[in-house]
């Protein structure tokens, strides 16, 4: 980080003294410091201080969770669940909400994707919660400034696509169109310029595939093409940063079902599914990785209660280890329809 930009930041201090005592500063102060002044509010805001923050290891990972909200108590369930972003802080263990979207204040939108890169929370297609319309609206949440901003509209409508970020660039591939058509396309979302940038497609279509990033790689698992509706394939593709091209992954998903939130990234890069690691969550898993820990949602059976665990990451273990049942709040105790984990 060059420190020559933030020279005076507190009067009587030498800048790097300064400087690291606003890297020490909690994330959740970040709104009120950075009215301070101008300088301050610039520094705070800026990408070299979030990764100077990430370097010191001054940043904080939580858990950004997809979450059907509670019904009402004095009324009965009626239609589809409504869902928001749940935000759970691993350290302190405390349960949030993130503030609704201003555009859709009455839920999240059915089935959207979230993905986060520099410490920022992206949402992106899904249904309209009224009329089921597939959507192309795309929102990042700030979460020092506690604002949503909506961005440049993804260039297609498309449902159940893999989505994953790196680097300030968000990567979405496959899904389906309007038409139910199976999808091979994949495009690439700039954050800071606002601009979408078609990639190669891949060598076929995928449906209902799950996207993580393993490296710096973008990673499109599984899914399946038209003609097979609901059979998932085994294999995988991998867009390569660094040649920026696909390269196909044979037998990377040893699962048969859909892979969608239950997907694992082991320590040697290769893929498993949560759903087969305990019978507690074989039904809805989602896996969310926070480093040391592994947070883990899902059901015994269709119908049960939604359990919420911890995996610790064992090194010598890896997704062997046994889940430990945690509690959480009623409120937040609703299914988790997928997640991921925001370093801020």
């Amino acid at each position: 980080m060059n420190q020559n930009k933030f020279t005076e930041l507190l009067p009587g201090l030498p800048e790097d003294i300064a400087l690291e005592c606003l890297t020490r500063l909690h994330y959740s102060t970040h709104g009120v410091a950075s009215r301070v002044c101008r300088r301050w509010c610039r520094i705070l805001q800026s990408k070299a201080f979030y990764y100077h923050r990430k370097q010191t290891g001054f940043t904080h990972k939580t858990a950004c969770l997809v979450q059907a909200l509670p019904s009402p108590v004095e009324s009965k369930p009626t239609g589809q669940p409504r869902f928001a972003i749940s935000v759970f802080d691993l350290v302190s263990g405390i349960w949030d909400r993130v503030d609704p979207i201003p555009k859709y204040p009455d839920g999240l939108p059915m089935f959207c994707q979230i993905a986060t890169t520099e410490g920022k929370l992206i949402v992106m297609g899904g249904w309209n919660p009224s009329s089921w319309d597939p959507i192309k609206d795309v929102f990042v949440y700030d979460f020092m400034t506690r604002r949503w901003n909506q961005c440049m509209d993804m260039p297609e409508a498309r449902s159940f696509f893999a989505m994953g970020a790196t680097g300030g660039r968000v990567f979405i591939a496959g899904g389906h169109d309007e038409s139910k058509n199976a999808l091979s396309s994949a495009w690439v979302f700039d954050i800071s310029s606002n601009e979408w940038t078609e990639l190669p497609r891949m060598s076929e279509e995928r449906d209902e595939c799950e996207g993580v990033i393993i490296g710096s790689d973008f990673c499109v698992v599984s899914g399946y093409d038209t003609e097979n509706q609901g059979r998932f394939k085994s294999s995988a593709e991998l867009y390569e940063l660094s040649t920026a091209q696909w390269r196909r992954v044979e037998d990377a998903w040893g699962s048969s079902q859909c892979p969608r939130a239950c997907v694992g990234v082991g320590k040697n890069g290769n893929l498993t599914c949560w759903a087969e690691s305990d019978p507690n969550v074989k039904v809805g898993a989602c896996g969310v990785d926070l480093g040391y820990r592994t947070l883990v949602t899902g059901s015994a059976y269709q119908g049960a209660p939604h359990g919420f665990f911890f995996v610790e990451n064992n090194k010598k273990q890896g997704q062997n280890s046994k889940l430990t049942k945690i509690n959480v709040p009623d409120e937040f105790s609703g299914f988790v329809q997928s997640g991921c984990c925001v370093e801020i």
